[in-house]
This record gives structure tokens, C-alpha cells and sequence, in this order.
């Protein structure tokens, strides 16, 4: 392989920030790792996205502790990514909230999903021998469901398929600020391997609607006003688009995989080679977008297995 697989190579710890973004909300970042997000309520705590282990949630927790002692009450997982929900055991919340369609594929894939991104994310996998199992939601709901902490009203919707099929939001009204997970991303590659192409779009033009005075993206800085938020889900979709639009042109005109793969690179490259994880996301992108773009609706589940024999004839 002429690359190191994914992000095995990617062993330096990344600097943590944890920002407010509102009042009593903040964005919990580290260098293009995955965020999470924190809401304090009048007497609890909410917590949006569980971080790959509990060793890494712990790290959350810490500063979620210098800034309130009020007990974290709610965690919300925005989708099944085992990064996303694998250390929640560490939060100790009475609720655990998913999308029915996010639960669905942690019955579906779950597993499988855990052991390709064990192979994918070494050292956010760093102290994995605590995780207990697959994160089981307490709650699940269809379009949107609406949580009080307190008196603070929080939203927690499904705007539609995007990142992967099950896809939740967490909006603040009070505040106007809007947790994303990775449906938006700043200056870094949108994972895209079970992902919607075609759906992504309409639900960052749904993101936009709200007018969010701040957002928390997936990865990234916290992105404060509205100059940022624009600019971020703008990038966002233009990452999309340069990655989609030359796979279907491909795939239209009956040229390969690996056509596709070149295709992408020359489109993509010039604007996004320096983000976070780019290297990583681009062939699990170009695999998923050729299969979207010959019709395949459903991502195929990534397996371990999968993993290495894409990485290897695409990069090989």
C-alpha cells in the first residue's frame, strides 16, 4: 500500500479546547478528533456525542466538572458510530436518546462497525478494554422529541439522511445554537461511507433554515456567528459535491472504480488535502459514492475485512 491505513499512523494527542458557544453551551473540540457537545440545564447536564471510550468520555466529564457540578442527566448520540457512542458508560446518565433509524443500525451493524473503526482509530480506541459493549439507547424517537432541563427547552430532531441514515440534531432555542454532529464539519473531510449524497444536501439546507447564531459541527472549531456558520456549511456541501458530482459523471459514462478514484482526487485535492482525516475519509468516500451513484441506496456494512480490501484497490 502506497499509505498507511486510514488513521493508523495518526498517534499524537491533539490538543483539547472546550468552548462556549452560549450561554451554558459548549463545544467540547480537539484538533479534528471527534467533538461533543454540552448543554447545562437549571439542574442537569445534557451531553451530545459519548467519545470512542470511556477513558476518552472521561476527558469530557473533566471539563464539563470545572465549569458546573450539576449531575449530566442526558446523553444524546447523533448516529451508531462506534467513535461517536462507545464510551458512554463513562457518563453515568439516566437517558441515553437516539433516532429510531440510529438504533435500527446499531442492531444492524453495530458490531461490525466497532471492530472496522477499532482497525481505523487506534489511538482513539485507547483504553478500550473498559467499553462494556454496544451503547443501547433508553430512548428513541422518530422525527423529534423535546427534552426540559429545567426550564430549558432543548430540540432533538431528525432533519433527514445525511451523514448516515439516522442522523439527530440538537438544537437550543434559547440560545439559537444547534449541535450537529457530523452532518456539518469545519476544515475537515466529511466521512462519507454510509452516507446519502443525494439527501445530504437538503438536510444542511434544513441545518441552515434555523439560522444558528453558533454551531457545534462533528469535528472541528466551534463556529461562532453567523459569517461562520454560513461559511461552514457552505464548505460543507462543496466537499460533498466535489466528491459526488465527478463520481456520477464516471459512473455515467460507464468508467470504473478506480476512474472514479482519480476523478474525486483531481477535484478535491487543490481544496481539501490539508483537512483533518482527509486521507483517511477519501476512499471510504469514492466507494460509498460509487455505489450511491449506480443506485445503491443502502450503504453496504464496512467490515474489517471490507476496510482493507477497498484500501488496498484503490490505493494499492
Amino acid at each position: 500500500m502506497t499509505k498507511g491505513f486510514a488513521s493508523q499512523n495518526d498517534m499524537d494527542e491533539k490538543a483539547i479546547s472546550f468552548t462556549e458557544i452560549g450561554d451554558g453551551l459548549y463545544a467540547f473540540t480537539a484538533e479534528g478528533d471527534p467533538n461533543s457537545g454540552v448543554i447545562i440545564g437549571d439542574d442537569s447536564v445534557m451531553v451530545i456525542e459519548a467519545q470512542a471510550t470511556p477513558r476518552l468520555a472521561r476527558k469530557v466529564v473533566d471539563c464539563v466538572r470545572s465549569v458546573t457540578d450539576k449531575p449530566i442527566s442526558h446523553l444524546v448520540l447523533t448516529h451508531y458510530h462506534a467513535v461517536r457512542v462507545l464510551g458512554a458508560s463513562a457518563y453515568g446518565a439516566r437517558e441515553i436518546i437516539m433516532s429510531d433509524a440510529a438504533r435500527a443500525m446499531v442492531v444492524e451493524r453495530g458490531q461490525e462497525d466497532w471492530d472496522s473503526e477499532f482497525g481505523r482509530f487506534p489511538r482513539l480506541f485507547q483504553g478500550h478494554d473498559e467499553i462494556p459493549g454496544l451503547t443501547w439507547p433508553t430512548t428513541t424517537f422518530n422525527d423529534r422529541m423535546t427534552v426540559y432541563l429545567g426550564n430549558r427547552r432543548v430540540d432533538i430532531m431528525h432533519l433527514g439522511r445525511a451523514h448516515t441514515a439516522g442522523d439527530a440534531v440538537v438544537w437550543v432555542p434559547d440560545s439559537e445554537v444547534m449541535f450537529t454532529g457530523d452532518i456539518v464539519e469545519y476544515h475537515s473531510a466529511c466521512y462519507c461511507g454510509d452516507g446519502h449524497f443525494e439527501d445530504w444536501g437538503d438536510t444542511l439546507e434544513a441545518i441552515a433554515a434555523f439560522e444558528p447564531k453558533a454551531i457545534a459541527p462533528g469535528r472541528g472549531d466551534a463556529l461562532m456567528g453567523d459569517d461562520m456558520v454560513e461559511r461552514a456549511i457552505g464548505n460543507t456541501w462543496d466537499f460533498l459535491d466535489s466528491t459526488y458530482r465527478p463520481v456520477k459523471r464516471v459512473a455515467g459514462r460507464g468508467g470504473s472504480l478506480k476512474d472514479a478514484w482519480d476523478a474525486v482526487r483531481a477535484e478535491c485535492d487543490p481544496k481539501f488535502v490539508d483537512y483533518a482525516i482527509y486521507e483517511h475519509c477519501l476512499p471510504f468516500n469514492v466507494a460509498r459514492a460509487w455505489d450511491e451513484a449506480r443506485g445503491i441506496d443502502t450503504p453496504r456494512i464496512w467490515t474489517a475485512e471490507r476496510d482493507q480490501q477497498m484500501w488496498a484497490d484503490l490505493q494499492g
